[in-house]
C-alpha cells in the first residue's frame, strides 16, 4: 500500500510538478522568494493558494491542506439500503401530538409509536 505524502512532501511534489519554485510562484501570484520560504521554514503552503496549486498541478489539497480540506467521508447509503424502512427507528412524533394524543397508537394507523 503506497504511503500518503504529508503536507510538506505534497507542496514539493507540486513545486516538481509546476517545474520550479519560479513557476509555482507565478501560478500563486507570488515571488519565487515566497515559494522558496514555504519550503524552507516546513510552514504550509498558505490556505488561499491552495486550490490554485491543486488546480495547476494535479496535487490534492486533501495532501497539501488536511487541516482544513480533510478527506470527505462516505455518507452515501449503500444501494440495497435506498427504498428501505429503518427498522431501529420509529415515525418522528411531534411533542404537541404526543401529548394531544398521549401514548395511544390511534394517530399512526398501522405504525407503532416512537
Amino acid at each position: 500500500m503506497k504511503q500518503e505524502l504529508n503536507p510538506l512532501e505534497a507542496f514539493k511534489k507540486a513545486v516538481e510538478i509546476a517545474g520550479s519554485q519560479s513557476a509555482l510562484a507565478r501560478l500563486c501570484g507570488v515571488g519565487q522568494p515566497a515559494v522558496w520560504k514555504w519550503l524552507q521554514s516546513a510552514k504550509r503552503l498558505p490556505a488561499e493558494y491552495v486550490l490554485q496549486v491543486e488546480a495547476a498541478t494535479g496535487v490534492s489539497r486533501h495532501l497539501l491542506r488536511p487541516d482544513i480540506y480533510p478527506r470527505e467521508i462516505d455518507l452515501a447509503l449503500p444501494s440495497s439500503a435506498i427504498g428501505e424502512p429503518h427498522l431501529e427507528c420509529g415515525p418522528a412524533i411531534s411533542a404537541r401530538a404526543l401529548a394531544r394524543h398521549g401514548n395511544n397508537n390511534d394517530f399512526l394507523p398501522g405504525k407503532g409509536a416512537a
